[in-house]
């Protein structure tokens, strides 16, 4: 898993969000509502501030974005690109592949 944060999406969240160095993002789970993600029926949330055990987290200027522990089974199996599109971030969720598993086995 990876989770990364371009520089293009981070300005737009300091910008948009009134954001200072040493702030946080929290990006949570959701169930209706919110930034489509790759897991049918599943959204994502955004909120200013640091709540709960942090998980995996990218810092980018100075701003800490993050998914909570518990949240953390949500990327478990993907790669996770906040990157900016035409006028706001866009969230690319990409599988992780498996690697094939080359041992011999016992017949």
């Amino acid at each position: 898993m990876a989770f990364t944060v371009t520089e293009e999406a981070a300005q737009w969240y300091i910008d948009e969000m009134g954001l200072s160095s040493g702030d946080y993002v929290h990006f949570f789970v959701k169930l209706y509502g919110g930034i489509p993600t790759a897991h049918p029926s599943y959204f994502l949330g955004v909120s200013v501030g640091k709540d709960g055990e942090m998980g995996p987290f990218k810092t980018v200027d100075e701003i800490t974005f993050y998914f909570t522990k518990q949240d953390q089974w949500f990327i478990n199996e993907f790669n996770l690109k906040v990157d900016m599109g035409n006028e706001e971030p866009s969230f690319e969720f990409t599988p992780i592949k498996q690697s094939d598993d080359s041992s011999p086995s016992n017949s």
